[in-house]
């Protein structure tokens, strides 16, 4: 019989390797003799490694091993028989050529999109049209004669339109070809495939007698199918299937649904005329042929689930799983069952997914064991650190050199600027404490050399000796002066900043497009900007960035792109950084094992469901088995829905189902040890688990059985388990020395003082501030500046004289403080009217206080003060302070007023001194801490004024108490509470607590990560904000 099987519960490479072995006759050099036709290379060289493994090292001639999915003329050996014809095949057309003139059709396509498509919005629908196209090519669909029968009157519009595109496409692309005199890419594979197939008959015909195999093929289209007839043509020629199932009845076997993972071979078997019976079962001892048994039964269709209920196998001899909350813990759990189990030796152990995030954190976790795993699927060339950091150089200028965006490309690892690496990156830290941290300096380079100057003159000393304290003298790599290292990134960018000048100037002219320029010219000023910011003073960019395997790659790819791109019409620099990402991300770089100065462990693999086919190993963890991931959701592509592709002739989309269920299936069936991985959630969301998993539950339930639960899970629970009990961290208490400890403070500071001394302690002693946000937007400081802005500009241009016009003149004040703000326009559309309501409210307030006390005699504002403490035990101290307003009345009537446009503070705190600063501004103001205020012996008022602007604008608060027998003794007794203060924390035993009273931490505590709060604050709320 020339149709053979081997069982699912086999490893198909190995007794594939064994029986050509004896079909040998074990003769070393009768083995050499034939030829093996894989489905691919990968394929290929795992066979070799079978044949190996079957000799056990002993020395053999391997026969011609031919992967069919990758021939060319030199692997066909087409020297006689009529196969010369093959030689004479045009060339095919580059894939980027091909990509690059799909795109220009998408892009003329206007009325098929409705609007018209940037290129990094082109270029994916070019390469789904290009798949498509292959698509066609390989199931031997002509889609210019087919697309008319696509369209139905009953359509909508939209897929009308886009049949319109399609018919043209498929009418200009052959004629492009024939000019260019190329081909289709698998238009010439299926070429050569003809032509090897009529080699191989006529080597039947002449009674060639060698042994040619054709193995591993689970589906075929039409030019496969021929050539696997050529095969069985020749008396040597055999096919072997890959686990066909012959339990199953025919009339189930018949009608499989697409999404059955026998359902390829079905139509395998119908292609090559032949039935189950024609198939010789190549048994053997070994393996688990019950378990191959129980997954048949598993994946019935709906149809046959009756045969559920019969008698047969059911158990699952070592197979077990287990069931993750998420991804994350899902790999650390992989990576624990792939440790275990290569503690035995010689055990191999593959995880196969097709959820590529899922494999990336299980190689990352691996490396907890000391472990480099051989992903043989590799990295994904847009993933690697030259393509992101040219991806990161076109996204910073799009973004007009965004702060974000401007540092991701000075802290990349390849970025030195010409400099010291360690130099470049000190020099990027500087740039970003100086200048980048707070609000985003304006747009472009331009702005950015502006912030620069402008904030670089009053920082610079602060700047020079927070440096200067911060670098030891074991640091090597101080940063460069700020201007020479601006100087040095405007010449490391200028092939980019050409672009901007460019921009100004068509913004200058009046013209609505922006500054176009041609894609090549775009990619070789990208990539020289690249190579300027990653060249060291020792090390030329090249050597950098082009080297190594993912480099070279790189450089090949950039330069194809760069000669396919230039018949596009000019573009944006805009689209670059999508440009880039639509082409680099379908590239993958392949792991050697030689590439890496560490040394991949050769018993660990990753395997992606392509790379795994065929193969096996004795512990296999099939991961991922979630719906949408493992199987896939069937994808009909954006040019065909579903019954479009029916009527032109292309295969359903639930054939990639089929397929992938074909993968599970021989995975599950053929390892010594299985072990089913998924998670509950995905992403965050979430997800089902994979309908085999529902199937299995649900067939072993039936028979009162399930699939036994993986102990890996309770293994990860130790895992980072302490020894013994937690201990309880004790809070910090430092002590400086009085000498260290500040002697200046202001009176805003005091309730910091008072309610977390550590803040004092980390600020005033360790120098240690909150760094600002990057990119900071506005936030309720700035709405505060604005309102005490304008009500000082207010007081000192008209006193105690009040205009008729008050209200609109004091709301035009405010509009235009905050204009000079240069806040975005959405949130200055939020608070003009807010500011109005203020401006409204202060008006009336102020109106009514004239009419109750009368024209005040003064009124200061915004005026700073200063009280010294000269006997304080630790030396002098000094508390200074500015006072909002301060209204100095008839008859020595004094009113302290602060402005708040936020909460006000409790008025049992502002009693109780917990909230100090209006008391203390009353006390320093009896001292004469004000230079600009009279001398005055009583309080006659202390006031909030809460302007939010809302729906209530204003609110007026007085300070009373019945405590206190007036407002002057309140001030007195806070002044003394602040003298205990000083004299307490002098004494050199006095820590600095964090939160020393529990109810009340400050609303704001900047420095609680710092002090580590959560980790002792165990039996109070959590204060870190």
């Amino acid at each position: 019989m020339k149709l053979a099987t081997i069982p699912a519960h086999l490893p198909f490479l190995d007794h594939l390797a064994a029986r050509w072995i004896e079909a040998a006759g074990h003769d070393p050099e009768a083995m050499g003799e034939g030829t093996i036709v894989l489905p691919g290379r990968r394929a290929a060289r795992a066979l070799t490694e079978a044949f190996l493994r079957r000799m056990d090292g002993r020395s053999m001639l391997l026969p011609r091993i031919m992967p069919i999915g990758a021939l060319d003329e030199t692997e066909l050996g087409l020297s006689a028989c009529g196969g010369a014809e093959a030689l004479a095949l045009p060339p095919a057309v580059p894939a980027m050529t091909r990509l690059a003139v799909l795109t220009l059709f998408v892009l003329k396509a206007d009325n098929a999109f409705g609007t018209r498509p940037t290129l990094d919005q082109a270029w994916p629908l070019a390469r789904a049209l290009a798949e498509l196209m292959d698509e066609a090519e390989w199931a031997g669909v002509n889609l210019l004669e087919r697309l008319p029968d696509a369209v139905q009157e009953d359509y909508a519009q939209h897929w009308q339109t886009i049949l319109g595109f399609l018919h043209i496409v498929t009418a200009q692309w052959p004629v492009w070809l024939q000019e260019q005199g190329l081909i289709n890419p698998v238009a010439r594979q299926v070429a050569l495939l003809g032509a090897q197939a009529r080699l191989w008959r006529n080597m039947g015909e002449q009674g060639y007698a060698a042994p040619l195999w054709a193995a591993g093929f689970t589906h075929a289209m039409a030019p496969t199918a021929n050539a696997l007839q050529a095969i069985l043509s020749c008396p040597g020629g055999r096919v072997v299937l890959p686990g066909l199932d012959t339990l199953m009845p025919e009339e189930v076997f018949a009608t499989l649904p697409d999404s059955h993972p026998q359902a390829g071979m079905s139509h395998l078997l119908a292609a090559l005329q032949a039935r189950r019976e024609d198939v010789q079962v190549w048994n053997a001892q070994g393996g688990e042929p019950e378990r191959a048994a129980v997954l048949s039964r598993v994946m019935l269709p709906a149809a046959a689930l009756d045969d559920w209920a019969k008698p047969g196998p059911v158990a699952l001899a070592h197979v077990s799983r287990f069931e993750a909350a998420d991804q994350q813990e899902e790999a650390v759990a992989i990576s624990m069952v792939m440790r275990n189990a290569i503690e035995q030796p010689g055990h191999r152990v593959a995880l196969v997914t097709p959820d590529r995030g899922l494999a990336a954190r299980v190689a990352t976790e691996l490396e907890r064991w000391g472990i480099l795993a051989d992903d043989s699927a590799g990295a994904t060339l847009a993933d690697t650190p030259p393509a992101v950091l040219l991806r990161l150089v076109a996204q910073m200028v799009d973004s007009q050199f965004a702060p974000v965006a401007l540092l991701s490309v000075l802290k990349h690892p390849l970025v030195a600027c010409g400099l010291a690496p360690g130099v470049c990156r000190a020099s990027a830290r500087l740039l970003e404490r100086v200048v980048l941290r707070g609000p985003s300096p304006a747009p472009g380079f331009a702005g950015l050399c502006a912030a620069v100057r402008d904030r670089l003159e009053p920082k610079r000393e602060k700047d020079r000796q927070r440096m200067t304290q911060g670098e030891s003298a074991d640091r090597p790599f101080g940063p460069e002066p700020l201007p020479a290292f601006m100087e040095r990134l405007a010449h490391c960018l200028a092939p980019v900043l050409g672009w901007e000048q460019a921009e100004g100037a068509v913004l200058a002219g009046g013209e609505g497009a922006r500054h176009q320029a041609s894609v090549p010219d775009l990619l070789e000023a990208l990539i020289a900007t690249v190579e300027r910011l990653a060249s060291t003073e020792e090390e030329p960019a090249a050597a950098r960035l082009w080297k190594g395997e993912d480099g070279s790659l790189l450089a090949s790819r950039l330069s194809e792109l760069m000669l396919a791109t230039a018949l596009l019409p000019p573009q944006p620099p805009a689209v670059l950084d999508g440009l880039l990402t639509a082409v680099l991300a379908q590239e993958r770089v392949a792991t050697r094992r030689g590439n890496n100065p560490q040394a991949l462990h050769p018993r660990v693999l990753i395997w992606g469901l392509f790379e795994a086919r065929l193969q096996t190993a004795e512990t296999v963890i099939l991961g991922g088995l979630s719906e949408g991931v493992w199987p896939p959701a069937p994808d009909a592509g954006p040019w065909m829905s579903r019954p479009m592709r029916k009527r032109v002739g292309l295969p359903p989309p639930e054939q990639a189902v089929g397929q992938a269920a074909h993968d599970f299936f021989a995975m599950a069936a053929a390892a010594e040890q299985v072990v089913l991985s998924s998670a509950r959630r995905r992403d965050g969301a979430p997800v089902v688990p994979a309908r085999w998993l529902t199937r299995l539950d649900a067939f072993l339930a039936g028979w009162g059985g399930s699939v036994p639960e993986h102990p890996v899970l309770s293994w990860l629970a130790r895992l980072d388990q302490p020894q013994g009990p937690a201990l309880p961290v004790a809070p910090p208490r430092p002590t400086p020395d009085v000498s260290l400890r500040p002697r200046r403070l202001s009176v805003t500071e005091i309730e910091t003082w008072m309610r977390d001394p550590y803040a004092i302690y980390a600020r005033h002693i360790l120098r240690l501030e909150p760094l600002p946000e990057l990119e900071e937007g506005a936030d309720a400081s700035d709405y505060g500046m604005i309102v005490h802005d304008a009500l000082e500009r207010w007081v000192k241009t008209h006193g105690v004289d009040w205009p008729v016009d008050a209200q609109r003149k004091l709301a035009e004040v405010f509009k235009t403080c905050l204009a000079e703000q240069a806040l975005r326009p959405a949130l200055q559309a939020w608070w003009a009217p807010r500011l109005e309501r203020i401006a409204a409210w202060v008006a009336h307030a102020e109106q009514q206080r004239r009419a109750t006390h009368g024209v005040p005699q003064a009124i200061l504002t915004e005026i700073a003060g200063s009280v010294l403490v000269p006997d304080a035990p630790g030396g002098p101290f000094r508390l200074v302070g500015r006072a909002d307003r301060v209204e100095l009345g008839a008859q020595g009537r004094v009113i302290v007023q602060d402005y708040k446009t936020g909460m006000l503070p409790a008025m049992r705190d502002v009693l109780s001194g917990w909230s100090p600063q209006l008391p203390l501004e009353a006390a320093m103001l009896l001292r004469g801490g004000f230079a600009d205020a009279p001398n005055v012996a009583d309080i006659a008022g202390l006031i909030y004024w809460r302007l939010t602007g809302g729906a209530e604008p204003g609110e007026e608060v007085a300070v009373s108490s019945k405590e206190h027998d007036n407002l002057t003794d309140l001030a007195e007794q806070t002044w003394q509470r602040l003298l205990a203060r000083i004299a307490a924390y002098d004494q050199p035993t006095q820590p600095y607590l964090s939160h020393p009273h529990p109810g009340q931490e400050p609303r704001f505590a900047d420095y609680a990560r710092l002090a580590r709060v959560p980790e002792w604050n165990t039996g109070r709320m959590e204060t870190e904000t």
